[in-house]
């Protein structure tokens, strides 16, 4: 089971820490992705990290702004979100691969509960 938290409100240009708790064990051979839904669009690839490898992957829209880790300790994956623009305002859901996909949304296997951004102009 994966609780996603850390969302909320931000002014553009402003930061935001998510993160995803995951109940179960992670393997390394899983991958963890952020996803985000848009008001009115379809859910879209944000960024993934191989677990046992570290290696991480960002949407064009992303890169530069935002960065995935993971603490094997506690099971977590954050997505530390950077330079918030109005247009990363999106519902944004943490998702495991157990089949390592990285970016295609039916590769992923569990999702979160999904948590708001919203940033305003």
């Amino acid at each position: 089971q994966l609780q996603a938290s850390g969302g909320g409100l931000v002014q553009a240009g402003g930061s935001l820490r998510l993160s995803c708790a995951a109940s179960g064990r992670i393997f390394s051979s899983y991958v963890m992705g952020w996803f985000r839904q848009p008001p009115g669009k379809e859910r879209e690839f944000v960024a993934a990290i191989r677990w046992g490898s570290r290696r991480t992957y960002y949407a064009d829209s992303v890169k530069g702004r935002f960065t995935i880790s993971r603490d094997g300790a506690k099971n977590t994956v954050y997505l530390q979100m950077n330079s918030l623009r109005p247009e990363d305002t999106a519902v944004y859901y943490c998702a495991a691969s157990y089949r390592g996909e990285l970016t295609s949304t039916p590769g992923y296997n569990n999702w979160g509960q999904g948590t708001l951004v919203t940033v305003s102009s």
